[in-house]
């Protein structure tokens, strides 16, 4: 790539999401510790001062792949939540694969969207924090609207039971990512019992 074409892609716009991409490859191959500013910028064939143009230093980066992660997730469970050819039982049923499946086929991903690296370091950003903060809340929402129709168990207090569900659903996450459980399989089962559990018992297929 010359130089000319260099500031052409910059200044196209496109500079930002080129630069996400290849910062997903990186960490796929070499893991977080493998992705710094300086290789971002030679995997994409910028300067060695573009990155900076849209990331001011590799933890504002890893933010920003989070923040990602979350709004796919969130299209990925928004369709789910909105087909109407499911029963509102089976799109529950199917948020909960698409999670676990979310998961695992991005685990480097999801370990930034909820792992130690950036949260436990006190290093979120502002945009990271509100965009996993609505993803919460889309879940809660989701539940509510389930506890209306009484999918979801209506008595129980619908924080606490989003909460919980949560909880479950990334307690299956990291025993799938950490290899505990690779058999697809099991992982549908478990799945199947997190969904049976969760269902309000009489009403499984509304």
């Amino acid at each position: 790539m010359t130089k000319s074409d260099k500031k052409t892609t910059y200044h196209h716009g496109d500079l930002r999401e080129s630069l996400l991409l290849a910062a997903h490859s990186i960490i796929l191959d070499a893991g977080i510790d493998g992705l710094s500013l300086r290789k971002l910028a030679e995997q994409v064939g910028v300067s060695r001062t573009a990155p900076y143009h849209h990331f001011k230093d590799k933890n504002e980066l890893l933010c920003a792949i989070a923040e990602d992660g979350f709004v796919q997730m969130g299209q990925i469970t928004s369709a789910i939540f909105l087909d109407s050819r499911l029963s509102k039982g089976d799109r529950y049923r199917g948020y909960i694969h698409a999670y676990i499946d979310f998961a695992a086929s991005n685990p480097e991903i999801y370990d930034l969207m909820f792992g130690r690296t950036i949260w436990q370091q006190n290093q979120v950003t502002s945009k990271l924090q509100d965009t996993a903060y609505n993803s919460f809340q889309s879940q809660l929402h989701q539940v509510k609207e389930l506890q209306k129709d009484h999918i979801l168990p209506p008595d129980e207090n619908s924080l606490r039971f989003a909460q919980v569900s949560w909880g479950t659903l990334h307690g299956i996450a990291r025993l799938v990512i950490d290899g505990i459980y690779a058999d697809t399989s099991h992982i549908d089962e478990m799945c199947e019992c997190a969904a049976n559990l969760f269902l309000n018992n009489e009403n499984h297929t509304q």
